[in-house]
């Protein structure tokens, strides 16, 4: 689908999420793809799909990418449900190939992206069995694959569409984050290989400082809990205390925030945490 009514591009990196019905960590964490009917629409496809139906509803043309268009097929067919307009295209973090190439297709179908929320995540590390949490366990092809999507990818990302912010003077850039961004922690077994995370943090504070006096909001959002999903509300920890799950179309309302907030008073991070836990630090 093309732009064909001008609408303000929003491009997702990540749309989809791990944790959707049939994604790779419900897969790995319940052995099977769950049955997400009873669950409310915004919250079937985690953080990604949330703050795209979001921005569709707000008037966005919003590019959806995932590395197989397969699974961005229900979301898509949400979004335009609500009346909303949207495209997806296919993009592989790991290839800077395969970035230029998805970029190059949103250019020409949607045109510029004025808003970019970089959403990637990945589940390396979550299928080392117990008692393999310390560094020598982990394969070099596992922490690639981290510093891919969590460092390099964004890198790359940000070089195919902060030029044209730049040049036009506004835009917004912002990163889905995790507690893990703030500091380094031990891997504990069965979480993925976060702590390239940081780097994801810091290469926002370096963009936040070269980009914000050309008229562009950079922002790293700390998403500082377990996001409501068919994949997590399932988990046994979600059954018995679900108010630790964070509401992700709530999660996309700060998003918004962030993108309407008007320049003389840019947030440049925020960390949002249900409030039945301590903040991360």
């Amino acid at each position: 689908m093309r732009n064909t009514n001008g609408r303000p591009v929003a491009v997702v990196i990540g749309a989809t999420s791990k944790w959707q019905s049939d994604g790779r960590n419900t897969r790995l964490a319940h052995g099977r793809a769950l049955d997400d009917s009873h669950l409310p629409v915004g919250a079937r496809w985690g953080v990604g799909g949330a703050i795209a139906q979001k921005f569709a509803q707000k008037g966005c043309f919003v590019v959806l990418t995932t590395r197989s268009a397969a699974n961005a097929e229900g979301l898509a067919a949400a979004i335009r449900e609500q009346r909303g307009e949207c495209t997806t295209v296919e993009l592989d973090l790991s290839s800077q190939a395969s970035i230029a190439a998805a970029f190059a297709t949103i250019r020409q179908d949607a045109g510029e992206p004025e808003i970019l929320i970089y959403n990637a995540g990945y589940l390396e590390g979550r299928d080392l069995p117990p008692g393999q949490e310390l560094l020598e366990y982990i394969p070099v092809e596992m922490f690639d694959t981290a510093h891919h999507i969590a460092s390099r990818g964004p890198f790359l990302v940000a070089k195919e569409v902060l030029p044209a912010m730049r040049q036009k003077g506004n835009g917004s850039f912002f990163f889905s984050n995790n507690s893990k961004s703030l500091r380094g922690k031990k891997r504990m077994t069965g979480e993925s290989l976060y702590y390239p995370r940081v780097m994801m943090r810091a290469l926002a504070q370096v963009l936040t400082e070269e980009y914000s006096e050309h008229g562009v909001h950079v922002a790293n959002v700390v998403i500082d809990g377990t996001i409501d999903s068919p994949g997590t509300r399932a988990l046994p920890k979600a059954q018995n205390r679900p108010e630790l799950l964070i509401n992700p179309v709530k999660i996309a309302e700060a998003f918004w925030y962030l993108h309407t907030q008007d320049r003389s008073c840019w947030t440049h991070e925020l960390q949002l945490t249900p409030y039945a836990t301590a903040p991360s630090y």
